[in-house]
């Protein structure tokens, strides 16, 4: 019996588990909450991108939107500010983040959830922007454009 690559090896485990998710995916489906939840997301609008508002629908920066006239805070994360930064590095960070939300949300239907509080001392509405069940926030979190929010005001530079 011939020794097989450990590189051929892990070919053939990814195409044997991407055949078995496609030939049992439909059963996981209908019992998977994410579907459920995806279901439910009915919020969609054109998103543009703006400084400070003036638009319907429109990305301020990594965790501020506007959307149908009202701002929204996304209350599960911090991103760094595009509104007198503290230096080069936030500023920059800051512009990726709000392009990264810019195409999140205008990548498909969402959910608002609102969170314990309505608004902040801004009169911004605090929610959690989620897609199929999870946290649009976390998906910069997880591409290291932004934090998990715990309060307060900490430096990005």
């Amino acid at each position: 019996m011939r020794k097989r690559s450990s590189a051929h090896m892990s070919r053939f485990l990814s195409l044997t588990l991407m055949l078995s998710v496609a030939i049992f995916g439909g059963a996981w489906a209908s019992s998977y909450p994410a579907q459920a939840a995806a279901a439910r997301d009915s919020e969609k609008a054109a998103f543009g991108l703006c400084k400070r508002g003036g638009a319907p629908n429109c990305v301020v920066d990594g965790d501020t939107i506007w959307y149908r006239g009202s701002k929204i805070r996304i209350a599960d994360i911090d991103t760094p500010e595009t509104h007198q930064p503290q230096c080069a590095a936030e500023a920059a960070r800051g512009a990726a983040a709000t392009r990264r939300l810019h195409q999140l949300v205008n990548a498909g239907p969402f959910t608002l959830q609102s969170i314990n509080r309505d608004e902040d001392r801004y009169g911004r509405k605090l929610r959690i922007l989620t897609r199929g069940g999870h946290s649009l926030g976390a998906v910069l979190v997880a591409e290291g454009l932004a934090r998990f929010y715990e309060g307060g005001r900490r430096s990005w530079c």
